[in-house]
Parts: C-alpha cells; sequence; structure tokens
C-alpha cells in the first residue's frame, strides 16, 4: 500500500493515553480537544490530516465537508455510525475501526445479561435492597440443553458462542458472510434466520446497523419465534425494533430482554427500561479499562501503519483506499456500500 502523508491528529474524545504516545513517537503532531460542539469542531478539524474519535462525536457531512486537509477518520471502537461513512468516502477520507479492540468486553456483557435473564439476578437484588426476602417470585431457569441463536458470527459471536457452551446451551447461528465451516468449527449450527427463530430459548444480535439489518427483530419474527423466547441486544439499537419488543413483552412472546443499547441514547420513553422483564445498561459493551486501552492503543498503531505503507487494518470505506493500495489488504468492520456484514 503506498504510504499517506499524515502529519496532524486531532483527538475530539478521551482515549487511552498510549493513543496520542504512539502518533507522537512516529512523529504525527497530536491535539486533543474534547466534547467541542459542532460549529467548534467545524472551525477546529480543517488544520488536521487524521481524526480520532469515540462515539460521542458526530462526524457529520458538514464536518466531513469543512476537513479541507483530512485523510483519515479513526474510531477507537467498533460501531461507525457515528460517522457519515458516505461523506467521507465521497470526499476520498479513509475510515476506519478498532475491529478486535471490544470484542471480548462485549462478549462478555452479552454473556452477563443472559445470565441475568435466566435467574432474574437484577430484579432479585433490588428487592434485597428494599428489605425483602422473596424466593419464589424470581423462579429462574437452568441455561443447560438450551437453544442460544446467534444473529452475526463475527469476532464477537464467536466469543459469545464459545462462553455460551461453557454452560451447556446448544448454540445456532446465522451470519451471511461466515463460512460455514468457519462457524462449525467454533461448535456453532449455522442455519437460515427462517429456521433459527423457532428453534430458540434465547436470541442474541451481533451486526451492524445497517439498512438490512434495521428492525430485523420485529412484530413478524417475533410471531415466529418460540413463546417466552429472550434477546438481547450488546450490538447496535435500532436492530431490534423497540416498540415491537414492547408490544412482544407484554404478550408474553417474549419472556425477557436485556438490552446494552437504544435507538435514542439516553432513551427519553422509558417504557422498555422500566419493563419488569428488562435489564437494561447504558451502552456498557466496550465499557471496559482493557477495551479502551486496546481500542485507544490499535487506532493510533493502525495510523501509523497507514502512514508507513504497511497494512491497513479496520479499514470501512474500501472504496477510498482502492487507489492507495498495492498488496496486503486487510478490511474488517462493515462495508455499508457493499452490504457486507463483519463483526
Amino acid at each position: 500500500m503506498a504510504p499517506i502523508r499524515v502529519q496532524s491528529v486531532l483527538i475530539s474524545e478521551s482515549v487511552d493515553p498510549r493513543c496520542r504516545s504512539i502518533l507522537e513517537e512516529n512523529g504525527i503532531r497530536v491535539t486533543e480537544k474534547h466534547n467541542m460542539k459542532k460549529d467548534e469542531l467545524i472551525a477546529e478539524i480543517k488544520d488536521y490530516d487524521g481524526l480520532v474519535v469515540r462515539s460521542a462525536t458526530k462526524v457529520t457531512s458538514d464536518i466531513i465537508n469543512a476537513a479541507s486537509n483530512l485523510k483519515i477518520i479513526g474510531r477507537a471502537g467498533t460501531g461507525v455510525d457515528n460517522v457519515d461513512v458516505d461523506a467521507a468516502t465521497k470526499k476520498g477520507i479513509i475510515v476506519m475501526n478498532t475491529p478486535s479492540g471490544n470484542t471480548i468486553s462485549a462478549a462478555e456483557l452479552t454473556c452477563a445479561l443472559i445470565m441475568s435473564l435466566s435467574r432474574h439476578v437484577p430484579q432479585a437484588v433490588m428487592s434485597m435492597k428494599a428489605g425483602n426476602w422473596d424466593r419464589k417470585k424470581f423462579m429462574g431457569a437452568e441455561l443447560y440443553g438450551k437453544v442460544l441463536g446467534i444473529v452475526g458470527l463475527g469476532r464477537i459471536g464467536k466469543e459469545v458462542a464459545s462462553r455460551m457452551q461453557s454452560f451447556g446451551m446448544r448454540t445456532i447461528g446465522y451470519d451471511p458472510i461466515t463460512p460455514p465451516e468457519v462457524a462449525t468449527s467454533w461448535g456453532v449450527e449455522p442455519m437460515s434466520l427462517e429456521q433459527l427463530w423457532p428453534q430458540c430459548d434465547y436470541i442474541t444480535v451481533h451486526t451492524p446497523l445497517m439498512p438490512s439489518t434495521v428492525g430485523l427483530l420485529n412484530d413478524e419474527t417475533f410471531a415466529k419465534c418460540k413463546k417466552g423466547v429472550k434477546v438481547v441486544n450488546c450490538a447496535r439499537g435500532g436492530i431490534i425494533d423497540e416498540a415491537a419488543l414492547l408490544r412482544a413483552l407484554e404478550s408474553g412472546q417474549c419472556g425477557g430482554a436485556g438490552l446494552d443499547v437504544f435507538i435514542e441514547e439516553p432513551p427519553k420513553d422509558r417504557s422498555l427500561v422500566n419493563h419488569p422483564n428488562v435489564v437494561s445498561c447504558p451502552h456498557l459493551g466496550a465499557s471496559t479499562k482493557e477495551a479502551q486501552a486496546r481500542c485507544g492503543q490499535d487506532i493510533a498503531q493502525q495510523i501509523v501503519d497507514m502512514v508507513n505503507g504497511k497494512n491497513l487494518v479496520g479499514a470501512v470505506s474500501c472504496s477510498v483506499f482502492r487507489g492507495h493500495m498495492q498488496t496486503n489488504l486487510i478490511s474488517s468492520g462493515s462495508d455499508q456500500q457493499n452490504n457486507i456484514i463483519m463483526t
């Protein structure tokens, strides 16, 4: 891959200190300005070749159009729905994420929510804190022998499968990209969504948010599931139709939901959060010290490697770097233009 000249980088959110150190050790000037408003970022961005963000900074088309020198947008994390990838692509700006930085943390939280749903742990804790001792109210069910459906068999989905198999769960899954033999090597039975829905006791989703995944779990799909199915979403809000989920919870078609993400964050409508069969978190999937350290360090190293003409890891806007690359292209994440899912 031909080297790309990056001399200055703006970091707009708090990232691991090693991110800055790695960039500066490789001759890149770094400026940190956090919590900027949109107009402030528009005024600032014109001076930089690179921008590093987490999830709070919304890199809109207005910001991208104001970025006269920008060559790279680095997302210290997995999801890039806070970046207008299309606008960046049109302007020739590479967008990259850190595809493996939060894999373990997100997988562990997913497993924690599955276990919480099976034994009503959060509800029992709150009941105890309120001074109650109600053993009968919180009767749970074993995970052993139950069927876990995993939609999206990328990094996180496969790690979830590995962990839940340790509890004796049968893992089945769907992914349009992952070869069947890869799924099988992780102990997951690959199948179509139509085959998957009616078999599951639990369903967890691990896909990017894109047109093909918006409302993937909706009234129609809930109707195809076992009565009482439990669902978990630690991926992106919107993959599960929230209104449909509430209806399924009220009817008993869905027996419980573990939600780390919402369409609107924080959610103004508290109907799901306040539902007695919902366990919710404020988007904590990547909120571990280890994940944040990995993401900050990974994005810095990926930028340095790009500058030095080495492998391009985590590239999302594939059409941009085709003109730059010669060999050794490694692309991970989601290519929204080609509708490729890698999770």
